[in-house]
């Protein structure tokens, strides 16, 4: 969730409740910005576990962390082309995600690049830490620390927090998890909402057993199925139904829909990228040959494939607009 869908989440609950005073609204918040503000507000004994921290911290965002690996690769005569920037910061996500320390990782190298990485790490928590810095997987794991190590401060927040309900359970790591079971701990009156057949962020430390694993760790919880589509036509089902059915990992579900059939899928297999274009555009044309008035949408999975996209359709003389980016033409 971004914190502006957490915002218009939370703009509506208010709403529903006849707008109640700050003292009884629920608390809507990314798990990032919950973190926050309880390190920032009940954070003072952290520095028990992590010497030098106070809560005035620093959140460290995508340029500072660049900065500081930037100095860490002229320190120890690296270079982007070793070992590139955004490969090393997602490395260390990834030993922050399972709790590994520098030194863990160190123990566990086995070749040059992960010793390479091991050292980058090192440098990268002791300069977060001579800043009193924080990067957005330590706003998650230095909470948990916190949270375990002072049971006062938990007790107080699950006094303060009778319900917990999650959105997007699929898309939960590890980190996530454990924050949860620590809210919970006294009550345990916890609500999920997830499909574990869209849990596609694994490569971003989602862990797909937080969902598949719930009824295990919570014994009494009703499992309440959404079956039922209101969006697509029959057709559009059975075909993402017949395709997801071949995971592994899925609890089992069938959607429906009192929806009609609707036209049938349309599949082209195009040999590169200029070719699909072209197919593309082609399609357009001939549709709006026939009606005038059509509006069609084309969606692609990232920027890059639009130039291509936006050439063919330039060839056949259509007009198009990019929505939520800058035209290819349009960029410096």
């Amino acid at each position: 969730f971004t914190n502006k869908a957490a915002s218009e989440m939370r703009q509506r609950v208010q709403k529903l409740l006849g707008n109640p005073p700050a003292s009884l609204s629920p608390v809507v918040s990314t798990f990032h910005s919950f973190c926050v503000r309880l390190l920032r507000r009940d954070g003072k004994s952290l520095a028990e576990l992590r010497p030098g921290f106070t809560p005035s911290f620093t959140i460290y965002d995508d340029d500072d962390q660049m900065a500081l690996l930037r100095s860490i690769y002229r320190h120890l005569g690296i270079t982007d082309e070793s070992v590139q920037y955004r490969a090393a910061l997602s490395w260390i996500s990834g030993q922050k995600g399972k709790k590994e320390s520098p030194q863990d990782s160190y123990a566990a190298a086995t070749d040059q690049r992960t010793s390479r990485l091991a050292a980058i790490y090192d440098r990268y928590e002791s300069g977060l830490r001579q800043s009193n810095a924080l990067d957005f997987d330590d706003l998650l794991h230095e909470t948990v620390r916190l949270l375990t190590h002072n049971a006062d401060l938990r007790a107080q927040l699950n006094r303060r927090h009778e319900f917990l309900m999650i959105d997007e359970y699929q898309d939960t790591n590890h980190s996530q998890y454990e924050l949860m079971r620590l809210l919970s701990s006294e009550r345990g009156n916890v609500c999920v909402v997830g499909d574990e057949d869209q849990s596609i962020y694994g490569w971003r430390g989602a862990d797909i057993r937080n969902i598949l694993d719930f009824e295990r760790d919570y014994p009494g919880a009703a499992v309440i199925r959404l079956e039922q589509n209101y969006r697509s036509t029959k057709n559009i089902l059975e075909a993402a139904s017949a395709v997801v059915a071949n995971n592994i990992e899925r609890k089992g579900k069938w959607l429906w829909t009192e929806s009609g059939a609707g036209a049938k899928i349309g599949l082209y297999q195009a040999n590169d990228g200029e070719n699909e274009a072209l197919f593309i555009a082609d399609s357009i044309d001939r549709l709006l040959r026939e009606d005038s008035k059509r509006r069609i949408a084309v969606l692609y999975r990232t920027n890059s494939q639009s130039r291509q996209i936006e050439e063919a359709l330039r060839r056949y003389g259509r007009k198009y607009t990019v929505v939520g980016g800058l035209s290819f033409y349009q960029r410096a």
